[in-house]
């Protein structure tokens, strides 16, 4: 009797120690992978950047893909003037939580 309860209280330490090992390092981030947190903070920027972007008058947004990476907002795509790729930049920068921004947009 007191084996199987030995038994019984080593495997079950065993799950618990396994998930709370699985559950600290699951939502972790990595050099190329971001954490939850990280992932919904990004998700708030790209679309605080586009829905400014949307809502200029200067830019056509329908033409810029906006990605962010740990604060890092990409812009690419492409526009017809320098203008727009300037203004797009600075919008992109008044943002909350943006670090830095890429600008890869293209002016054809």
């Amino acid at each position: 009797m007191k084996t199987s309860l030995r038994i019984i209280s080593t495997c079950l330490a065993m799950f618990i120690g396994t998930g709370a090992v699985l559950l600290s390092t699951g939502c972790a981030g990595t050099a190329t992978k971001e954490s939850t947190g990280e992932y919904i903070d990004n998700s708030a920027i790209t679309a605080k950047v586009k829905s400014a972007l949307t809502s200029d008058d200067v830019v056509k947004a329908r033409e810029i893909n906006v990605d962010t990476f740990r604060g890092t907002v990409s812009l690419s795509g492409f526009v017809s003037t320098s203008a727009e790729k300037e203004r797009a930049e600075r919008i992109a920068a008044s943002i909350e939580g943006v670090r830095e921004v890429k600008n890869n947009i293209v002016v054809k």
